[in-house]
């Protein structure tokens, strides 16, 4: 795996990565699954991945070939020899820079075949070996790239967390801003929009992580979470007119559309472009964990904007304003009213939403009332002890 992304290309592995998934997903058609199949065996034979062909064929995802798996795993054992003897080689014969260059390229090269478990110990080793703080954060990116291909969470949140701490020591801005998108990738696939956001949105003018995925899918991943994250007027101020996302937004079908009608409450058209974006959501493979969860989100911002609007409000010009039915929003409404998303009550009899939008003024109001109240019991029982 490589590390960088100087050279503006994904990271092979999480391409191949990305394929596996595709093949794993019933609404992918037969035709698209040979093409797949096909490149899934001509990336596992390119990079002599023995493990995977092994799991692959065990899962019925390819054909098992002996030949093959028996070549592929003879060249591994004949290229670690090398590797082995270059170590060798190094620690007797050469610095310490040289040793730690040894070492790495063993690590790349059980990456590269598909060992986890012996990559991570190979870093680890290679780790040891190594001083400069940038140098050891490039290894933590590598491992990143690894916890990212098996989709390993745990691995992730470890990697993250020994980066910050390696930036205490030190480290330069490129490697601390492209840390930040992923983790902002690692926010968004375990479901935390609202920081995903966060960090996709700091890393916008710096992002440099094409090892991951292209500067289109990174727009892609930063609007769909900013706008079930962000309010309006932040939306506004960061999303809807950041220079960046418009030079790239039009390059993604329907994310302009998605975004502009929200923003312009032409909800008829969000819900033509919302729909366009289910497909591209289903087939993502750090976002179709959460396809249903963010839809309901999604219309928990908008319905909620619409609402907004209004003390009271018809259903028949609701519906009309999405260009549904007004069967479809009672349905709709009803189950977010019940789940507490909605604030609002429908009067079925008169075809009338009426809302009732807490008052945040009243709120603070109560709680600091219910803060003083107790602040005076604790002084009352404070004054007993003191008296006594």
């Amino acid at each position: 795996m490589d590390g960088g992304g100087e050279d503006g290309k994904q990271q092979p592995h999480l391409v191949l990565a990305n394929k596996l998934f595709l093949l794993s997903r019933s609404d992918v058609d037969d035709l698209a699954k040979v093409d797949l199949r096909a490149d899934v065996l001509a990336a596992v034979k390119s990079d002599d991945m023995a493990a995977l062909y092994e799991s692959l064929a065990a899962d019925g995802v390819l054909e098992m070939d002996a030949a093959l798996l028996a070549e592929m795993r003879a060249r591994i054992d004949e290229e670690i020899r090398k590797l082995d003897e270059k170590i060798a080689d190094a620690e007797e014969n050469l610095g310490e820079s040289e040793v730690r260059e040894a070492h790495l390229a063993k690590s790349l090269y059980f990456i590269r075949v598909g060992e986890k478990e012996k990559a991570l110990e190979q870093l680890k080793v290679t780790e040891g070996k190594t001083v400069a703080v940038g140098q050891k954060m490039d290894l933590v990116f590598y491992t990143l790239q690894i916890g990212l291909f098996y989709m390993d969470f745990d691995l992730i949140s470890k990697s993250i967390d020994k980066a910050k701490n390696l930036f205490e020591e030190g480290g330069d801005w490129e490697r601390k801003n492209r840390l930040k998108v992923y983790e902002g990738l690692y926010c968004m696939a375990t479901r935390n929009f609202k920081k995903a956001a966060s960090l996709l949105l700091d890393s916008i003018s710096t992002f440099t992580t094409y090892e991951l995925f292209t500067y289109d899918t990174f727009i892609f991943y930063t609007v769909l979470t900013s706008v079930i994250s962000l309010d309006r007027v932040s939306l506004k101020q960061k999303v809807v007119d950041a220079p960046e996302i418009l030079a790239v937004i039009g390059k993604v079908p329907h994310l302009s559309e998605f975004l502009n009608s929200l923003y312009n409450c032409q909800y008829k058209s969000f819900f033509i472009a919302f729909s366009g974006l289910t497909e591209p959501i289903k087939l993502d493979r750090y976002l179709q964990p959460h396809f249903r969860y963010y839809m309901r989100e999604v219309r928990t911002v908008v319905y909620s904007q619409f609402l907004e609007s209004y003390k009271s409000v018809t259903m028949e010009a609701m519906a009309a304003a999405f260009g549904v039915t007004v069967d479809f929003i009672d349905q709709e409404l009803s189950r977010f009213i019940a789940a507490g998303k909605l604030h609002c009550k429908i009067d079925k009899v008169a075809g009338v939403l009426e809302t009732n939008r807490p008052d945040a003024r009243n709120a603070f109001y109560q709680a600091t009332i219910k803060q003083g109240d107790f602040l005076l019991n604790r002084i009352q029982k404070l004054s007993r002890v003191i008296d006594l």
